[in-house]
């Protein structure tokens, strides 16, 4: 349902022709010429973001109007069918260099998702500890929050590669302190240090957009792909990476879903701040007299925004339903007697906002962005309402597939706001703050959903998503006229 509010039939697009067809094609037709191929400039036409475009790149005159009908010697050729749902994504990775800073990205995201579970799981096995772990993962999330958005504004400012290359060698040398400290029996306050100095990672996920963002800054349709695929690649690395970790951790050795991890993230960072070429130019700060209304603007405070506000607060509530829903459908899958399915279940919820997202992605879009993200938190919050009724594997696992679908539409929405909002000398900060946001929220839910379960029995474990929906509904809809006058 999201896919159809939010989005529009996908047209053919006629079959490109080279300019001697279309001289000759045009001169045998009589009258006057089509709109749009005189000498004239053609209508701006409007993109999502409401500011006027010109022709698109690599059009050609035929474009602007139907197209003539090709033919052969062997007869008309037949019209060219729809085109192809991957047809946007082949057009996004045309680009050089995309595929490039797309997989080593990729490579330090995954060991990204691994970091928690494989703390957790390291430190719970050999100091036989969950309270101790949970204490020392809760204080490198609290530090992550604090120095993820500044990390992001010297992203900004003086460029990715000369930021996060020193920035993930401090991460290494605290990482490997963390690991020494564990095998070693070192004391508990040794490994709080630890997490906090190994906390301060760039977002990769962040600059990633980031250069899609610069890539097709004059193209609003490859943007609304790339974001689309962005999600996709975050519900894979967040499907695979804490399954890597536990395998690690538990058919290895303790320390191995860390230990890899580190060496994960610290070469594909390394690897993702060598693609110089797709690297977006930073953004140092200027003050001038003759603009300092509008530098005070751009380096003020992002929380100052009332729009990024409302997504601030939407996406942590959102967050809360994502931490809280996987508590509550492992409780869910154990109570069953099927606890080894449990991964497969929610691999399974991922599955469905993977297929959201792609098909999102393909379409082009209709309307404002601010409509598509209250449609999308509305469909998340009415798909978790059916779980409460859950009774069974066979009939918790189409719910569960359904309610995914109505996670990536509203991610790529909520990302498409906050490339609207922010200003774009401060892109980077701006997503990696609205991430901080999300994953303050997936903490706070895990907890929520570990005390449902807990006090009221898994079958109630489904109270605390669908609560935490309703909030993030609450939220979008009563910050719709400030996001939409941000917006203006």
């Amino acid at each position: 349902m999201i896919l159809f509010l939010a989005s529009r039939p996908v047209v053919p697009t006629a079959r490109r022709l080279s300019s001697a067809t279309f001289r000759s094609a045009t001169a045998s037709r009589p009258g006057p010429p089509p709109r749009g191929t005189g000498t004239g400039p053609a209508a701006p036409r409007r993109t999502d973001d409401g500011a006027a475009a010109g022709p698109e790149k690599g059009a050609t005159p035929a474009r602007a109007a139907r197209a003539p009908e090709a033919t052969s010697a062997h007869g008309p050729r037949t019209r060219p069918s729809r085109r192809s749902v991957l047809a946007p994504y082949r057009r996004l990775f045309a680009v050089p260099g995309a595929v490039a800073f797309t997989l080593a990205g990729l490579v330090g995201r995954v060991a990204g998702s691994m970091l928690g579970v494989g703390m957790v799981l390291m430190i719970a096995t050999v100091r036989d500890s969950y309270a101790l772990a949970g204490a020392v993962s809760a204080t490198g999330l609290a530090v992550t929050a604090l120095t993820g958005p500044l990390l992001g504004r010297l992203v900004d400012r003086h460029g990715q590669a000369r930021v996060a290359v020193p920035a993930v060698a401090v991460y290494a040398l605290g990482a490997t302190a963390m690991l020494l400290c564990v095998h070693y029996g070192a004391p508990a306050w040794a490994l709080f240090v630890c997490a906090v100095g190994s906390s301060g990672v760039p977002s990769l996920g962040s600059m990633t957009r980031a250069r899609w963002a610069a890539v097709h800054r004059d193209d609003p349709a490859a943007r609304h792909t790339a974001n689309s695929f962005e999600q996709v690649v975050d519900e894979v690395c967040f499907m695979a990476g804490p399954a890597l970790a536990m395998v690690l951790c538990t058919a290895v050795f303790p320390e191995a879903g860390v230990a890899t991890a580190a060496v994960l993230l610290v070469v594909g960072t390394l690897l993702f701040a060598a693609q110089r070429r797709t690297e977006p130019p930073p953004r140092p700060r200027t003050r001038t007299r003759s603009t300092s209304a509008s530098a005070s603007a751009s380096e003020g405070s992002l929380a100052r925004s009332p729009g990024l506000r409302v997504v601030v607060l939407t996406f942590l509530a959102t967050g809360a339903v994502f931490g809280s829903m996987e508590v509550a459908t492992v409780a869910a899958v154990e109570s069953y007697g099927h606890g080894s399915a449990s991964s497969a279940v929610l691999a399974l919820q991922a599955a469905g906002s993977c297929l959201a997202g792609l098909v999102f992605g393909a379409l082009p879009v209709r309307g404002s962005a601010a409509t598509r993200f209250l449609a999308g938190v509305a469909a998340m919050a009415v798909a978790a309402l059916p779980l409460l009724a859950a009774n069974g594997l066979a009939t918790l696992t189409p719910l569960l597939f359904v309610a995914g679908m109505a996670t990536a539409p509203t991610m790529i929405s909520g990302m498409t706001l906050v490339h609207r909002l922010t200003p774009p000398t401060r892109l980077n900060e701006g997503m990696t703050t609205v991430y901080t946001g999300l994953l303050v929220g997936i903490s706070a839910g895990a907890a929520a959903g570990g005390w449902t379960v807990d006090h009221l029995g898994p079958d109630a474990g489904y109270t605390a998503p669908a609560t935490a929906a309703a909030l993030a509904l609450l939220a979008a809809a009563g910050g719709a006229g400030r996001l939409r006058r941000s917006l203006d």
